[in-house]
């Protein structure tokens, strides 16, 4: 039942040894037979079980009946192997969408990993960006001015404190013309530091085309040597003031003569002239060393 008697005669199985003629037949059994014959195979033990193979196998589709049942035989087995290929290849076909399905289901949303990479670079872009602000206002933002202490009257020491008096011959008033390179409080700090430590520099931010700060030196010594030294850029030179000069006794007010008040009046008022004549001389003393 199970030997394909097509096949033992050399013959094609299937549908097209159903549409072999019996001279065909016969004629595939005549050359078989003489090549399996016994006498032609002494060495081989199984050529006389193979030759009664032959022989059965003729046999059955000489016999029109025993071959049609034959056919009929082979043509279910096809139908059988057919449909359960086909079995077999929707089985593998659902395996294989159920594989795909574990795996989408298990992998991360290619949406939600977009996102999530979004809002990472996102977070390292505000980062960076906090970074370099913070690092250019520590650069160029002026530092903040200690408040000073209120004082009885302008000018003058509250309760005769000397500590204020001081603090106040330890500043320096600078100031530039806002031509060229403008000086930030990192600038200054730099060229006044040679002189001894700097304590503050505030920068005074004003419309006019003139610029100033206030620089605080550790000592007063450090405070008269940057005033007779620091000059600044020659093409943007700096004029360099004390807040206030060197401590002296005051003169009590009723000794002080009318001569000394009007002195002092002519100062106060002739102090910005002086300014800008100083800083006049400066520029052309650099333009003249440029050229």
């Amino acid at each position: 039942m199970d030997v394909d008697h097509y096949a033992v005669l050399g013959l094609p199985s299937g549908e097209e040894g159903s549409k072999l003629s019996e001279k065909e037949i016969s004629k595939a059994y005549r050359a078989k037979a003489l090549e399996l014959h016994p006498d032609k195979r002494p060495d081989d033990p199984n050529a006389h079980a193979n030759f009664q193979i032959l022989k059965s196998s003729y046999e059955i589709l000489k016999d029109e009946k025993a071959r049609k049942l034959f056919d009929d035989l082979l043509r279910v087995k096809r139908e059988q192997h057919r449909r359960q290929s086909e079995r077999d290849s929707k089985r593998q076909k659902m395996m294989t969408d159920l594989e795909a399905r574990e795996r989408s289901a298990f992998a991360p949303d290619p949406a939600a990993k977009e996102l999530a990479e979004e809002e990472k670079i996102a977070k390292k872009l505000k980062e960076e960006i906090a970074r370099i602000r913070a690092m250019h206002a520590k650069k160029g933002a002026p530092t903040t001015f200690p408040p000073k202490k209120e004082t009885g009257g302008v000018g003058k020491n509250s309760d005769g404190d000397p500590g204020s008096t001081m603090d106040k011959e330890r500043m320096l008033k600078v100031s530039w013309e806002k031509i060229g390179e403008d000086y930030t409080a990192e600038k200054l700090r730099e060229m006044f530091s040679k002189f001894g430590e700097v304590e503050d520099v505030v920068i005074r931010h004003n419309k006019k085309k003139k610029g100033s700060a206030v620089i605080v030196m550790s000592s007063k010594d450090a405070a008269v040597a940057s005033t007779r030294s620091v000059l600044g850029d020659l093409s943007n030179p700096l004029l360099v003031l004390p807040l206030q000069p060197v401590s002296s006794v005051e003169m009590p007010a009723a000794e002080k003569s009318p001569e000394h008040n009007r002195l002092n009046n002519l100062v106060g008022a002739g102090y910005q002239a002086f300014e800008d004549s100083i800083l006049k001389k400066l520029q052309k003393a650099g333009e003249k060393q440029k050229q």
